[in-house]
């Protein structure tokens, strides 16, 4: 890609602001006002460089909106993301229900302004980031406002599927709060075929599946605020999700080792259920001397249970079972953070704090199979039980980050901004595994920002990173992605994967708001990485289970762009790109040679693109995305996978009456978006190196549509 011509830009549009210390941009409400945009989202899409060129998106992402399921990183964590989001200078103390997740229930009328903060400050409520994004609303607006959404999808099979969104928000006084319900389609079908051949490349078998899983996420949320006097405020935050996703699967499996050939059918029942719900609050006062005191907390908790049941069906429509997989969990945190700010000099302050988590995972696992010689059991559907090692588990970890933040302003041009954490945490499980320890890290981060120009920004940082353990590596789970094998085994004795991450990034914002142009060059040296290892007690049974296989770098260039298209008269017209090239290196633990990290690709290459078209009311646009295929594995005991896919192609048309009421189709993955995975079987261990089996296999969702009717009271 190239943006060489982005400096032939001519000059004459829309201006922007730029605030004394030249490192933050301020858009008004009045530059949003052309547009017709209906809420706070719409609004930051209209922005280079931030958001989503092309809006929103499919249902079962949606959007900039969390999910649900209580399944991101434990703890607040001390930043470091591409991007934050705060409203009013505050985020939101939460996590499946974060700040980001307002922005579709912020009405465009309330916005003040929005200011992208490129440098760094203690007034901040994040600290490290690339750049934060403020939504800053009307303090006066005390009118209240009802947003309401309906929309409905279109599935390849033909199944429709509708769905809603109603909030309202109010401010009474020093009193303000958004309220929210939403039924959000989730629904999925997906159609999959599987060939594959034997070690002598002679024809094994064909298998063919329809799979369908019928969801819809059903959310209440509540985001409340209470301004106690100019210096003291509170906020309270409460989320509860139901997420059910019951599954369908037929199969066909056509045996080509037999002559005539033979075909088989098999059904699957899978009544997943799945809900979560979370509780987040936080107090902030300012004192006489500019010092600020917060404390934050949260409690969540995220509950999935699922029962796998496979039948082989013969030709007189009798059907009999093989297979029983049962499994539930919950996971549930409790969070608490405080912290003082204060100035030491006229130019620096220091942020002291410390965090404290509580992160309990409870896993339970039952298999079942049509063995001969052992009796059945009605607990698990009629099979005969068989045990599986380390099942029903109980890991607790208890955290402790104490920390110090010094944010230093050396002139107008220079900031840096020096972390240094200490974590401490003890990790123990019990149940069928009993194992406890401790583990300590010193965690430093420097972040230096360097502005040569008011539009040229260079940043720079080191860090280094402790990652968090998934606590699901730690049991025993289902293994969805294979038909030959059930369950993956835990891993008790596993130890974080940490890392050094250098960062060195250029921003350049194009004069007279015509766009923004960055690039990231990394580098990462992993000590400990996770990935597969050998856990093999008996060896008629190899078993693989996530453990540290040592350790390996990472390194790449990504590079993002977002320009208006004035030098073709066409200010209105916003096209956007991201590219990155990546690679990687690690000794495998299985055959000793050195190779990627797993499923690491070679980058990607995605373009976008919006047309406002003003006097019409009307906005158009599209996306295509597509990795760099090649060399993208997943190295276990026995198997070889490698994946590759087709591009995914997206398409959207808006168009918004006078009176703010707005009307939006979109067809998602519009070409067949076929992905693909190869899985090569050996005999034994993968580093005996004979080959059993080659499975290629293929599946594709197909084009969904989408229609959204969203307005305002």
């Amino acid at each position: 890609m190239a943006f060489c011509w982005i400096f032939l830009l001519s000059s004459g549009v829309r201006a922007q602001s730029i605030s004394e210390d030249e490192a933050t941009v301020t858009y008004p409400a009045s530059y949003f006002t052309q547009y017709g945009s209906v809420s706070a989202k719409d609004m930051i899409d209209r922005i280079p460089g931030v958001g989503s060129t092309t809006g929103g998106g499919p249902s079962s992402t949606g959007g900039f909106r969390g999910a649900g399921g209580g399944r991101g990183g434990r703890g607040f964590g001390s930043g470091g993301g591409a991007s934050e989001i705060l409203v009013n200078g505050k985020r939101t103390a939460g996590k499946s229900n974060a700040t980001s997740g307002l922005l579709d229930r912020i009405n465009a009328v309330q916005v003040d302004y929005i200011q992208i903060i490129r440098g760094t400050s203690g007034e901040l409520d994040v600290r490290g980031t690339g750049q934060v994004i403020n939504i800053v609303l009307f303090e006066e607006l005390d009118e209240s406002s009802l947003t309401y959404q309906i929309n409905a999808d279109r599935y390849r099979d033909n199944y429709f599927q509708p769905g809603g969104n109603l909030s309202y928000s109010n401010r009474i006084g020093a009193f303000d709060f958004v309220l929210s319900a939403v039924a959000e389609p989730r629904y999925g079908h997906t159609e999959s075929e599987e060939y594959s051949v034997l070690g002598d490349f002679s024809a094994n078998d064909r298998v063919i599946e329809d799979q369908i899983r019928e969801q819809t996420s059903y959310d209440l949320t509540a985001n409340l605020g209470y301004e106690f006097s100019d210096n003291t405020s509170a906020r309270f935050n409460a989320l509860f999700s139901q997420n059910d996703n019951p599954t369908e699967v037929e199969r066909r499996i056509t045996d080509f080792t037999l002559n005539p050939n033979v075909l088989t059918f098999q059904r699957e029942d899978v009544p997943g259920k799945q809900h979560n719900w979370e509780i987040g609050g936080d107090y902030e006062t300012f004192f006489g001397n500019s010092s600020r005191f917060k404390i934050l907390f949260v409690l969540n908790q995220d509950n999935r249970n699922s029962t796998r049941e496979r039948f082989d069906i013969f030709s007189d429509s009798s059907e009999e079972k093989n297979l029983f997989l049962k499994s539930g969990s919950r996971t549930s945190e409790e969070i608490i953070r405080g912290s003082y700010t204060f100035d030491i000099l006229e130019d620096q302050d220091i942020e002291i704090g410390a965090e404290r988590a509580v992160t309990t995972l409870e896993s339970k696992l039952a298999l079942g199979l049509p063995l001969e010689g052992s009796a059945p059991s009605s607990f698990f559907g009629g099979l005969v039980p068989v045990p599986v090692s380390n099942a029903n588990s109980t890991v607790e970890e208890l955290r402790y980050e104490p920390f110090i933040i010094h944010n230093w302003v050396i002139n107008s041009r220079m900031s840096l901004e020096s972390h240094l954490l200490y974590e401490y945490s003890e990790i123990e499980q019990w149940g069928d595994v009993r194992n406890k320890r401790d583990f300590n890290f010193i965690k430093p981060k420097v972040d230096f920002r360097y502005d040569m120009t008011p539009s040229l920004q260079l940043r720079g940082s080191l860090e280094k990173v402790v990652t968090q353990l998934s606590f699901s590596d730690f049991v025993a789970a289902t293994d969805e992605q294979d038909e030959d094998s059930n369950t993956f085994a835990g891993n008790s004795n596993l130890r974080q994967e940490w890392f050094w991450k250098y960062d060195f990034v250029t921003e350049y914002r194009l004069p007279n708001d015509m766009g923004v142009i960055d690039a990231n060059l990394f580098y990462h040296d992993h000590r400990d990485v996770i990935e597969r290892i050998d856990v093999t007690a008996d060896e008629s049974n190899l078993q693989s289970a996530n453990g540290n296989i040592g350790d390996g770098e990472m390194y790449g260039l990504r590079i993002n762009g977002s320009v208006r298209m004035s030098m073709f008269d066409m200010p209105n017209l916003l096209v956007s790109s991201a590219w990155s090239v990546t690679d990687s290196k690690i000794t495998d633990p299985f055959t000793g040679i050195e190779r990627r990290f797993q499923l690491y690709g070679r980058g990607r290459w995605t373009l976008s693109f919006r047309h406002d078209i003003p006097k019409w009311n009307l906005n158009w646009g599209g996306r295509w995305s597509n990795r760099f295929d090649g060399n993208e594995k997943l190295y276990d005991i026995d198997d070889v996978v490698s994946t590759l896919g087709e591009p995914n192609v997206s398409i959207f048309a808006e168009y918004i009456t006078d009176g703010g009421t707005s009307f939006r189709f979109d067809a998602f993955d519009a070409t067949s978006n076929e992905q693909c995975r190869e899985r090569i079987r050996y005999v034994g261990r993968l580093s005996n190196n004979i080959i059993e089996e080659i499975e290629n296999r293929c599946s594709t969702r197909g084009v969904m549509l989408s229609f959204k009717l969203t307005g305002t009271f």
